[in-house]
């Protein structure tokens, strides 16, 4: 059978399965709709976990960049694993122990305010509106390659998706729809790896695999990929061309903005006790771990294949109408282009003024089955992966917009009177007015997946981490404080990331960067400046309520606890 009919297949039968599965587990209630009621596994909960913080960006973007960029790529692969152990640790116990329904919501009860929580409202739908948005092109970029229609189209039909299991089920269907995504993302995105590992260097362990030589010489992987790139004017794969400064920035936008992502945290609130939280944290970081340890190893394979495929074993390049049938598959979908500047017609492959292919990077891992002559249903099944990573984010993200928007912004701010079946309601509205706006937004991106949603990680860095950090650990912190400090790290951010991303993109370089810092990691100096108007403002406004403070040591410390030993 050919790809295509592989990924009806496939794709199908994944789709039927996550659609049951939001059936059999529909919401009936405003607590079953905003976290599953409370009494998810830990092992489940950290599948969940795992399949709403590995997104289109883990799935197919993360290896592309690596791919491309070598060494500089690795900022991703640690900010984003570095970050979930800073959440693990640092946050999810004690956000479950205070017990409330969202981030907005602790915000709103930690800091006895109203207006605290409207900005920290207008925060997580900011911050998840630019993540949905990698998301939602994710699952346009697949759709456009194995339907073979234009990305757009592909777009549209995700959010179709999307909308039925979203809008229907909440989060207890979302739960468990991303317990089965996890499973057959995981599973797609090892198996061509395997495969791939097996061909090159006859290791089935492609981490292993990627450090071994090329099966039938002496030649290192790395080694080949180095000369490959010198040879045709890129930077050397494993060097790295960033500053040490940006790539620190960097590092810890993503690490910290993990810490406070809403999408992420709100995960913790559907276990039974705080003690299963810090499990499924653990669970969750394992099954993570199987993708992120992967991922290098793929990005370096699909690296050497794509150039000798494009350029022939000569590097001399390949005539037109030999082109390998991965070239031809996707330039159908616009993300890859020929120009033939030379009028030899021959393909070429390179760094420099010879270069003649446009190669979006977000296409490499759902490319790397074909670069690796694999067989079509491999290639079909990564396709089901790379759906299944895209659509439980957005899901997730989308969940977060319309509970910040029914329970945040109406039943605890606007509307306090409403009902549990009006504020059911206006989950379900608001999640289809989500889909329609994440949809534009994946049609009309700020940039590629992993960099789009790395926009959202400094943004949440800058607005809801010291926050929460602040609201948890210092019990002096009042609403002043917290309130001026979330809207002076976020608009500084994303005054930044609009100023040189939107308005003057061509001043996007690192002369013009403040301190030679990308907007990649801006989010990290929005961070600190949100630290210090938060602390500066505290220091000379009204104290905290003794109350607020009785309530932060219940968190952070249980009645009862060290009795036993003072006695």
């Amino acid at each position: 059978m050919d790809i295509q009919t592989w990924t009806f297949i496939l794709v199908g039968i994944t789709f039927a399965l996550y659609i049951g599965i939001a059936i059999w587990a529909r919401a009936g209630s405003t607590r079953e709709f905003y976290v599953a009621g409370g009494g998810v596994h830990p092992v489940a909960n950290g599948m969940a976990t795992a399949a709403d913080w590995m997104s289109a960006a883990s799935f197919i973007s993360m290896a592309g960049i690596i791919s491309f960029v070598g060494y500089d790529g690795g900022v991703y692969l640690m900010g984003w694993t570095g970050g979930y152990v800073l959440l693990a640790l640092c946050l999810a116990p004690y956000l479950r122990k205070f017990g409330q329904f969202t981030v907005p919501d602790f915000i709103g009860e930690r800091y006895y305010s109203k207006t605290a929580r409207m900005v920290a409202v207008f925060c997580a739908i900011f911050v998840s509106f630019t993540y949905v948005a990698g998301q939602m092109r994710g699952v346009g970029v697949v759709f456009a390659r194995f339907l073979e229609v234009d990305i757009n189209i592909g777009i549209i039909i995700g959010m179709g998706i999307v909308f039925f299991y979203a809008v229907l089920g909440g989060m207890k269907g979302i739960t468990y729809t991303q317990v089965a995504q996890f499973c057959v993302l995981i599973f797609a995105f090892l198996v061509p790896a395997i495969f791939t590992s097996i061909m090159m260097t006859g290791n089935p362990i492609p981490q292993i695999g990627m450090g071994s030589t090329i099966s039938g010489s002496e030649t290192y992987v790395l080694d080949k990929l180095d000369g490959l790139t010198t040879e045709l004017g890129f930077t050397a794969y494993t060097d790295g061309s960033k500053s040490m400064v940006d790539v620190f920035f960097i590092c810890a936008a993503l690490m910290v903005g993990t810490a406070g992502l809403p999408h992420v945290i709100i995960r913790f609130f559907t276990v039974p006790r705080v003690r299963d939280a810090r499990i499924s944290a653990g669970w969750a970081l394992l099954f993570i771990s199987m993708l992120y340890t992967t991922a290098p190893a793929v990005a370096a394979f699909a690296r050497v294949n794509m150039i000798e495929t494009i350029n022939g074993p000569d590097q001399q390049g390949v005539a037109a109408a030999e082109a390998p049938g991965w070239v031809t598959n996707w330039e159908k979908t616009g993300l890859v282009k020929w120009e033939d500047k030379n009028g030899d017609g021959k393909m070429f492959y390179s760094g420099d003024e010879r270069n003649e292919m446009s190669v979006n990077r977000d296409i490499i891992v759902l490319a790397s089955p074909e670069l690796a002559k694999l067989p079509n249903w491999v290639v079909a099944l990564l396709a089901a992966g790379g759906l299944a990573a895209a659509l439980s984010t957005a899901a997730g993200l989308l969940l977060v917009i319309s509970t910040s928007i029914s329970h945040d912004l109406l039943k605890k701010g606007f509307k306090p009177n409403m009902t549990d079946k009006q504020e059911l309601m206006a989950a379900r509205v608001a999640s289809a007015l989500a889909i329609v706006g994440a949809g534009y937004l994946g049609i009309n991106p700020p940039g590629f997946v992993a960099q789009v949603v790395a926009f959202a990680f400094g943004l949440a860095a800058a607005s809801f981490f010291p926050a929460i950090i602040l609201g948890i650990f210092y019990k002096q912190m009042n609403k002043e404080g917290a309130i001026a400090g979330m809207v002076s790290g976020i608009v500084f951010t994303a005054s930044y990331i609009i100023y040189f991303k939107f308005i003057n993109p061509a001043a996007n370089t690192p002369d013009n960067w403040f301190f030679g810092i990308s907007p990649e990691g801006i989010g990290t100096l929005g961070m600190c400046l949100n630290f210090v108007v938060s602390i500066a403002v505290n220091k000379v406004t009204s104290e905290v309520p003794h109350n607020v403070q009785e309530m932060v040591e219940s968190i952070r410390y249980p009645k009862g606890a060290g009795e036993a030993q003072e006695h």
